[in-house]
C-alpha cells in the first residue's frame, strides 16, 4: 500500500530532514523540525525519529543536549539531492521555515538571564542585537528574583524601546554638558 504523500520511505525523509535543517536560521530542536516536517504526509514522529537517528549517526546531523544542527556533510548531501525533493513539498517547507527562523532569529537578537544571588537579589543580563551585532547588554541587580523577571519580561517585549531610551538618556545628558 502506498503511503499518502510525497515522503514514501526513508530516504525522502533523510532528504527531507537535510532540507530544512539546510536552512534553518540555528539549531533546532527534535520537536521544532518535526512541525516543521509535518508539512507532509508520509511524515510520522517514529519514522522521523529513526531518520534523525541515523543522520546523527552518520555524521549528516550533529546533536548537542536538545539541539539539533546540520554538519558540512550533511549541508553537501542536501545541496546535491535536494532536487529529488518534490517542488510542492520544497514550497511547504520554506513557508513553515519563514515562521520558524523569524522566531529563530529574534531569539538571537532578544536575550535575557537571571541568576539568583545568595542575598536574596537576582542578576539580570538583557542583550540585544540586530542584524550587524550587538548593540546593547546590560547586566543589573535586581532586589528579588520576581522584580528581575519583570524587568527580563518587559525588556523582552520591547527591547527597541527599552534601548532607544537608554540611549535618548545618555545623550541628553551628554548634550546639557556641552
Amino acid at each position: 500500500m502506498v503511503q499518502p504523500g510525497f515522503i514514501q520511505d526513508e530516504m525522502d525523509l533523510k532528504l527531507l530532514v537535510l532540507y530544512l535543517m539546510a536552512r534553518a536560521a540555528a539549531p533546532i530542536t527534535f520537536l521544532q523540525l518535526l512541525d516543521l516536517a509535518l508539512c507532509d504526509a508520509g511524515v510520522n514522529y517514529f519514522s522521523l525519529t529513526e531518520a534523525v537517528d541515523h543522520l546523527v549517526e552518520t555524521d549528516h546531523l550533529a546533536k548537542d543536549g536538545d539541539l539539533l544542527s546540520i554538519t558540512e556533510k550533511g549541508r553537501r548531501n542536501s545541496e546535491i539531492c535536494e532536487s529529488s525533493l518534490p517542488y510542492s513539498v520544497r514550497m511547504k517547507c520554506d513557508e513553515h521555515l519563514v515562521k520558524l527562523n523569524a522566531v529563530l532569529k529574534r531569539q538571537a537578537q532578544v536575550q535575557t538571564d537571571l541568576t539568583p544571588n545568595g542575598d536574596g537579589t537576582c542578576s539580570v543580563r538583557l542583550y540585544f542585537a540586530d542584524e550587524s551585532g550587538p548593540l546593547m547588554e546590560l547586566k543589573l541587580i535586581s532586589p528579588s528574583l520576581t522584580q528581575g523577571q519583570a524587568l527580563a519580561s518587559r525588556f523582552d517585549r520591547t527591547p527597541a524601546a527599552i534601548y532607544h531610551e537608554i540611549m535618548a538618556l545618555l545623550t541628553r545628558h551628554s548634550q546639557e554638558e556641552e
